[in-house]
């Protein structure tokens, strides 16, 4: 799966996904001090699900109607990066498929999958 991992996204979750196979861009990497609409369009450009632990991102998507390939929100209590990086490699397989223009909010129990407005 592509990801555009946003800059408050842990470094270990980043590092989790790419040893798991995944193509995981990295905001801090390729964008540092980006605002918010410049990495929603990097990831709407380049067909990547943004990975924000950001609720402006909803907000972007949802009130302010703009695009995107999708946007996985993080809402985790931990804030321990390994932990994080392990539950996302074990639910990934199960919802990947779901998650292409989709908004969707991850925590350790649920995870909540929603279309996003078409354009």
């Amino acid at each position: 799966m592509r990801f555009l991992a946003d800059e408050n996204v842990e470094q270990a979750v980043v590092q989790g996904l790419r040893e798991a196979g995944h193509d995981v861009a990295y905001v801090a990497e390729v964008a540092a001090g980006a605002s918010d609409a410049v990495v929603l369009r990097l990831a709407e450009q380049e067909a990547r699900v943004l990975l924000t632990n950001d609720k402006d991102f909803g907000e972007m998507a949802y009130r302010q109607g703009r695009a995107a390939a999708g946007i996985l929100l993080l809402r985790f209590q931990t804030q321990d990066g390994g932990q994080k990086a392990e539950h996302l490699r074990d639910i990934l397989p199960g919802i990947e498929s779901l998650l292409a223009r989709r908004f969707a909010v991850l925590t350790e129990r649920s995870v909540r999958i929603r279309m996003l407005r078409e354009e």
